[in-house]
């Protein structure tokens, strides 16, 4: 059986340009805080990434942190700030934050921005925010590389990004910072990342991001995200044509055009990407985060859906290499599911 991976939010398949990179870099031995040759080397490999994470992402060399992951750089900018969020974030976010700021459509509009933290596009229904001036921090994780978009714009204080969800390597973040802001590190001992966040870099992994997010603006740039939409669309059109108890979440407003979120309530979303996957079909019912949880979706209860929807959606996250027949024939799939469904709750 031929698998079909619609799980591009969850994480991404690793691109052939990041791949190339990440090789490159596995031949250099050195330790980059060394200065020797072999250290001179490795360093140049992650400060040749600092600027072209840089240049992809709107913002300065000097303002690139490299972590772990999007939630260590989360963790790097909130512990012990007291800002504000809504309960539509990433979980990441939720864990360091005061979770009262409404949410309206998907929507949210902070009063204090210089306290508050906000998404640029959610994980899970792919609504875009608008992003008011000052924000403390912006999770950027699955905007970036699908739209286009420049933390110099953006007039966040602060920043997260991924490498996973652009097609570069897992293990690998960043928490991007505006010039004079003060970043208290977590993690100690030497002197990396200007003294930021300690520990030996890794450069494979850096090698990779910045190959990725170069060839993701390289695709933006040639459209890639108007082809994603139509077949998104399409699947959409399809499902509710045929499927007259299914909702599309965030229809209403701006949304990623990779991302559909979908529920009939009734059918639980677990349920259903279980017989997706028995099917062949690699969906979720929410961030992967989260998954593996039977529980009802934080992030629709926050948008004022009831229980029994929240635990009936599923996400169908779809990128670059989607094909149309790929799309055709989940629907295939789900649409045979959703009529045993329906006989059943007859």
């Amino acid at each position: 059986m031929n698998r079909v991976y619609l799980d591009w939010n969850a994480t991404t398949p690793l691109c052939a340009e990041a791949r190339a990179a990440m090789i490159a870099a596995m031949d250099v031995v050195g330790n980059p805080s060394s200065v020797h040759a072999e250290g001179r080397a490795a360093k140049k490999i992650i400060e040749a990434a600092r600027a072209d994470l840089a240049e992809a992402f709107g913002a300065a060399a000097a303002d690139i942190i490299f972590t772990s992951s999007a939630s260590e750089a989360a963790a790097l900018a909130l512990n012990g700030q007291g800002v504000s969020c809504s309960g539509i974030e990433h979980d990441c976010i939720r864990a360091w934050c005061e979770e009262d700021l409404d949410v309206s459509e998907g929507l949210v509009a902070p009063s204090n921005p210089g306290q508050s933290t906000l998404q640029a596009a959610n994980s899970e229904t792919g609504v875009i925010q608008e992003l008011p001036e000052g924000l403390f921090l912006v999770d950027f994780v699955q905007a970036f590389g699908k739209r286009p978009i420049a933390f110099d714009w953006s007039g966040a204080a602060r920043g997260i990004l991924s490498a996973h969800k652009i097609s570069g390597p897992k293990g690998v973040g960043a928490l991007v910072v505006r010039q004079g802001v003060e970043i208290k590190p977590q993690l100690r001992g030497g002197g990396q990342e200007m003294n930021r966040r300690a520990g030996t870099e890794n450069a494979i992994g850096i090698a990779g991001f910045a190959a990725a997010a170069k060839a993701a603006m390289t695709a933006l740039g040639d459209g890639a995200s108007d082809a994603i939409a139509a077949k998104r669309d399409a699947l959409e059109a399809r499902l509710l044509a045929n499927a007259p108890r299914a909702i599309v979440i965030g229809a209403k407003v701006a949304r990623l055009a990779n991302t559909s979120a979908i529920a009939v309530p009734g059918w639980r979303g677990e349920t259903q990407v279980m017989q997706m996957d028995l099917a062949g079909f690699a969906i979720s019912a929410g961030s992967a985060c989260s998954s593996g949880k039977v529980r009802e979706s934080h992030v629709l209860r926050s948008m004022g859906y009831d229980e029994l929807t929240s635990a009936s959606a599923i996400r169908v996250s779809i990128g670059a290499t989607t094909t149309q027949s790929e799309l055709d024939a989940f629907g295939d799939a789900w649409l045979r599911s959703y009529e045993k469904f329906e006989k059943r709750a007859a």
